[in-house]
């Protein structure tokens, strides 16, 4: 259900995610049950956080359906984010959603392979459709999951990255830009490591979630070995506002990434403007 009025929540547990500070993660709590009980989301959608004072920001749901706790992890960028981060355990803020659309993993993604391909902090949105997956092991085929990010300190989840990293139906890629002291992983930027995984395409679906520059050099190898354009799937951001289709601040042409995103398959990605 999707709610127009923020729901009251309160932060349960608050985790620094990088070396940094400029990444928490918060979990949220629902002030009141029937909110709990109404509540329901799809991987891929996201949520308007508001902190009393400072106003809401776009923010993705980290959680899955799947999960108990309702995660969201925060980048610090700008007033409100800013304000998100001075929090505590305990205090409150309002949230609504859940908005935009997801990535349709009961529908068209159910049963196949898939590549889940991330670059920096929004790794956010692929964690959750990677805990829907884990939580429904059966219905798909081989992971394979390809993060980067620009150092070792930077890395988000990494206790679950090496719970993931043992797993046997899972082919984990974890790498940083440059090679760090103490780091004995892969070093290069997410397309080159895309390249060197290179992907089956057969019965696969891509989900990739990154800066669009990321996004536009994964592409190319992709392409190469017979990716299609309807295989891979985008998780958009253009500087949304209301949320809910209302202000078109975030209009593409005809397309309003809140609302109409802000996942599109990326053939629907090149029927839009140059801008994307």
């Amino acid at each position: 259900m999707i709610s127009f009025l923020p729901y009251p929540v309160r932060i349960k547990d608050i985790v620094v995610e990088t070396e940094d500070g400029s990444l928490k993660t918060f979990t949220l709590a629902f002030e009141q049950e029937r909110h709990q009980r109404a509540w329901q989301h799809i991987p891929g959608q996201f949520v308007m956080l508001s902190v009393a004072g400072a106003g809401e920001a776009p923010v993705g749901l980290a959680s899955s359906p799947a999960e108990e706790s309702l995660l969201c992890t925060v980048n610090r960028a700008g007033l409100v984010t800013s304000a998100l981060h001075q929090l505590k355990v305990g205090d409150r803020l309002g949230l609504r959603g859940p908005l935009g659309n997801g990535f349709p993993l009961d529908g068209a993604i159910k049963g196949k392979n898939l590549v889940l391909i991330a670059g920096g902090f929004a790794v956010t949105i692929l964690r959750s459709a990677l805990m829907f997956v884990l939580a429904h092991r059966q219905d798909y085929g081989r992971i394979t999951f390809i993060y980067g990010a620009r150092s070792p300190g930077m890395l988000l989840y990494q206790e679950e990255l090496r719970q993931w990293a043992r797993r046997e139906d899972i082919d984990l890629h974890v790498t940083i830009d440059r090679g760090a002291p103490g780091w004995d992983g892969l070093v290069g930027f997410v397309p080159t490591i895309a390249a060197q995984v290179a992907p089956s395409p057969e019965n696969s679906v891509a989900l990739i979630c990154g800066p669009p520059i990321m996004i536009k050099y994964t592409m190319p190898p992709l392409e190469a070995i017979g990716w299609t354009d309807d295989q891979v799937y985008l998780s958009l951001e253009n500087r949304m506002r209301c949320g809910q289709g209302l202000c078109c601040h975030c209009n593409v042409g005809p397309v309003l990434v809140c609302k109409d995103g802000p996942v599109f398959t990326r053939a629907q990605v090149k029927q839009l403007p140059v801008e994307y």
